[in-house]
């Protein structure tokens, strides 16, 4: 019996990268699993992999910056499935560098609306769902910029600092009705999302990193899944850095 038997684990941003890790590792752990992605996306190669691991596999179109968007795809989970007892918000966005002089106000708008208000709109119809049946985990991807400045990146950190927020108010506030709420804060992760940088960059990333090479989606995955397994059952409002060793090293 696998960590996660017969849960229904919705994760956003679900179709590549951390998100499908995280899908895959649940999957393994014999979750019922939720990708939740954008409607142009297409899924049906990752939903094949799902099914092949012997699970159940709902594709549902979301775009967590649009709140009806995120209502209806929770609310499908829920009809199809009769409950939801995980979710992992993933879902989010990169920023062009900018000084915060220069910052193009719709560059900040995007990026907060993706990243904060998406998060918040995802974290707000979970809980009431979660209320409902009686309980639920909730696991918030910030980032390493959730904690210390990222130059040039301010919109962000701004946001990932307000997923930090929003996860500590939850778990305090709804801790007591057997909900948890916990955050992962990854440094640069080795995803097909860095093979447009410059490659220069990506080394600089590599060795400003103690043990010298980013992290890969499955590492993250595998932190996800303690957070979404009883074998975190104490932790609530925690947050785990996934990081090689950066902010040891100041």
């Amino acid at each position: 019996m696998g960590k996660l038997d017969k849960k229904v684990v919705f994760i956003t941003g679900g179709n590549s990268g951390i998100g499908k890790a995280s899908a895959l590792e649940a999957a393994k752990e014999g979750a019922i699993v939720v990708v939740a992605d954008l409607a142009s996306v297409d899924h049906e190669p990752t939903i094949k992999e799902l099914t092949a691991l012997g699970t159940q596999a709902l594709f549902v179109p979301i775009d967590v910056s649009d709140v009806e968007s995120v209502k209806a795809a929770i609310n499908t989970t829920v009809e199809k499935f009769g409950r939801l007892d995980v979710a992992l918000n993933n879902a989010g966005i990169g920023s062009p560098y900018h000084g915060v002089h220069d910052m193009p106000e719709e560059v900040w708008h995007k990026v907060i609306n993706i990243n904060l208000t998406g998060q918040f709109y995802c974290v707000k119809y979970e809980l009431q769902q979660f209320l409902k049946q009686g309980g639920g985990v909730i696991v918030n991807l910030s980032s390493l910029a959730g904690l210390v400045a990222e130059p040039g990146l301010v919109p962000y950190t701004a946001a990932k600092h307000g997923v930090l927020g929003i996860t500590k108010n939850v778990a305090v506030q709804y801790g007591h009705q057997n909900i948890r709420a916990n955050a992962i804060c990854p440094y640069y992760i080795d995803t097909p999302l860095l093979n447009s940088l410059q490659p220069e960059l990506k080394k600089q990333w590599e060795e400003h990193t103690p043990i010298k090479r980013l992290g890969h989606a499955e590492e993250v995955a595998k932190a996800f899944i303690y957070f979404a397994s009883d074998d975190s059952s104490y932790c609530n409002g925690s947050i785990l850095t996934l990081d090689g060793g950066v902010l040891a090293g100041g």
